[in-house]
């Protein structure tokens, strides 16, 4: 016997009616939607999965365009600018200049901060730290970075690093998405989204935020860094926290068991299929993987986090300060773990190198920070056979002045922004050790050889993961959008082994 239908209140028919709109509207296919809810009905989300340890979720990519250098990145941003020239890019010939002024043939007029532009001369300010060369390829580093220096023949140096970008904000930003306006997604999210999780009990993107031992100058930043743009919302970075507990409410509550959670979370997912299945909210999506992936990780973060199970010999590698929950030693140790459990990409932040004074009160803490750390993570992903498949990666968003901000002596002296030229690093995952890309003149102010922009920086990185940066977009408002923009980018093959 035929029955009518039950008539559909007009308020939700309305809301519905709106709802649908606005999402086609946004994506243009809802279709891909409804064949994305068609897979998270199947084995990803079943009730119990099958107990493989790392089992993989794919990426965007069917086929990689290249054959990959590396399958994970570990990215240490340094926070503020690092003095190029009070680290690797040495120049002897300003202690010849000491407090002379900055030749206008050098600075060209080019833009200053409102921090230094009233000053009255730009004296030159030599570094005051000795360097040394290092390894079989000779490298020039300061004294401030003992241990990594013995690994100069791992290391790749771009010292002809430049931006657009003259202040923090906009140059963080610029840095982490390719674009100096927020809302972008960042490098880890586009990795994520094109190469998919090695291990679904994990996140695919951690990030970490270390404590520097020295808090003089620190910068703002914010999960705008870490966020996935118009990228799915699951390929943002997942937080880890630098005290307590990891992720927060990773725990069950009190009186709150295992299966309680289950069956909680199997009553939200059909709610969030049922929403799914009438609206076609991409973001609907998100919360349904992300509670799954909360409940996995419910076992598996405990396990990752626990770094007394490490031998001692761990912590001659990272230093004792690897024990101390937020150190720059212990996220690098954390990021080893990670990407030994199959995390894909790994971001680092470590605040405090805004030296616009103080250089020979602050310069030393932050080197101590990380020397040890950085030389440890080296050494300890070869002993584990992950090296050749790690890109490590080090950098600041811009560099430092040669010529002082206040006052200056030969002893102490500050160094305003400049992003004509800096100087990053790289290491394993394909990258070539032991070289040096680009030049600089003597000022360390202006490059005369083999300029490396933010654009040509990422689609180098893209190209060791696998990935043809030309041919790797996300339709958004009716725009094939990518990391490097519309403006020509070029690999740089020179960083390549």
């Amino acid at each position: 016997m035929n029955r009518e239908k039950e008539p559909i209140d007009p308020l939700i028919a309305e809301w519905v009616r709106l709802e649908t709109r606005r999402q086609f509207l946004r994506s243009g296919a809802n279709a891909l939607g409804m064949a994305a809810l068609s897979a998270l009905g199947g084995e990803a989300f079943a009730q119990t999965l099958p107990k493989q340890k790392y089992k993989t979720v794919p990426g965007a990519l069917p086929k990689l365009h290249f054959a990959p250098k590396a399958k994970h990145v570990i990215y240490l941003h340094m926070v503020g600018g690092p003095p190029q020239m009070d680290l690797f890019d040495y120049k002897p010939e300003m202690v010849k200049m000491y407090d002379q002024d900055l030749p206008e043939s050098i600075r060209k007029g080019q833009r200053l901060t409102t921090m230094t532009s009233g000053q009255a001369r730009f004296p030159i300010a030599p570094s005051k730290f000795a360097f040394k060369q290092h390894g079989k390829s000779g490298m020039w580093l300061s004294e401030l970075l003992p241990n990594l220096a013995t690994k100069a023949d791992d290391i790749c140096f771009i010292r002809s690093m430049h931006t657009e970008a003259i202040n923090h904000e906009p140059a963080i930003t610029y840095m982490q998405t390719g674009n100096q306006v927020t809302g972008r997604p960042c490098l880890g999210a586009w990795t994520s989204y094109g190469l998919g999780s090695m291990n679904s009990d994990l996140p695919t993107f951690v990030v970490l935020v270390a404590q520097p031992t020295n808090t003089d100058q620190v910068q703002a930043i914010s999960a705008r860094l870490w966020q996935s743009g118009y990228l799915p919302g699951e390929h943002a970075a997942c937080s880890f926290r630098a005290a307590g507990d990891p992720i927060l409410y990773i725990n069950n509550p009190p009186g709150v068991d295992p299966t309680v959670r289950r069956t909680t979370l199997n009553g939200l997912k059909a709610l969030n299929q049922l929403t799914y299945q009438t609206v076609g909210d991409e973001e609907t999506h998100t919360r349904i993987a992300q509670y799954e992936l909360a409940f996995r990780m419910q076992a598996s973060v405990p396990e990752l986090t626990a770094i007394t199970n490490e031998p001692a010999s761990t912590y001659e590698l990272y230093g004792e300060a690897a024990k101390k929950p937020g150190s720059f030693a212990y996220t690098a140790l954390m990021a080893r773990r990670m990407v030994e459990r199959g995390v894909r990409f790994v971001q680092v932040y470590l605040n405090n190198w805004d030296t616009h004074a103080n250089v020979a009160g602050r310069l030393p803490s932050q080197c101590k920070d990380i020397d040890q750390a950085c030389a440890g993570l080296i050494q300890d992903l070869k002993n584990r056979g992950l090296f050749e498949e790690t890109l490590i990666i080090w950098g600041g968003e811009f560099g430092r002045t040669i010529y002082s901000q206040g006052g200056l002596s030969k002893e102490n002296y500050g160094r305003d922004h400049h992003p004509r030229c800096f100087t990053m690093w790289m290491a394993g995952g394909g990258s070539k050790g032991g070289t040096v890309y680009g030049e600089t003149d003597d000022f360390s102010y202006n490059i005369v050889k083999d300029p490396c922009d933010v654009h040509d920086f990422h689609a180098t990185v893209l190209h060791l993961l696998g990935i043809d940066h030309e041919r790797f977009t996300y339709k958004y408002q009716g725009l094939d959008q990518k990391l490097t923009g519309v403006e020509p980018a070029k690999v740089i093959k020179e960083l390549m082994a």
